[in-house]
């Protein structure tokens, strides 16, 4: 979505979006059931419409978004795990699975497995690949704080 076309639509059409704001507001403020959501609702979309905004456009907003917030969060995660890797403790359990966990990082997998879950701040990562070598490195160090087995 281009900035300057959002800005000369508003231009443009500003006595609608304004007529259109102000029945959305009446409807909140006036309507006490679930008719009034299906209402705004309405009148949100057909602006939307109005304003030539597509839904695939907000589709791909709202994925391109997601995307960055995943690399930022997978970037961070690994920053992290540089920073606390001699904080983390390695945990093994039942059947070859472990746990490492440091204060904002928490890595979980099987012994013999090149696959890990990773836990950023509360924040599922995924499952990401051993081969990367800070993963690698942090699990690593993380064996030498090794701690008694999880009943």
């Amino acid at each position: 979505m281009n900035i300057e076309v959002i800005k000369e639509f508003v231009m443009q059409n500003w006595l609608v979006i304004v007529v259109a704001l102000i029945i959305l507001f009446f409807v909140l403020n006036v309507v006490k059931t679930v008719l009034k959501w299906a209402i705004a609702i309405i009148i949100i979309a057909a602006l939307l419409i109005y304003s030539g905004i597509s839904i695939d456009q907000i589709k791909q907003t709202v994925s391109e978004v997601q995307t960055s917030t995943m690399d930022t969060l997978k970037k961070e995660a690994t920053n992290m795990m540089v920073k606390e890797a001699s904080k983390a403790t390695y945990t093994k359990g039942q059947d070859g699975q472990f746990t490492i966990t440091s204060p904002n990082v928490e890595i979980k997998g099987t012994a013999g497995s090149n696959k890990v879950n990773v836990t950023f701040r509360g924040i599922s990562l995924g499952e990401w690949n051993l081969d990367n070598e800070t993963i690698r490195t942090f699990v690593d160090q993380a064996k030498g704080n090794i701690t008694a087995p999880a009943s």
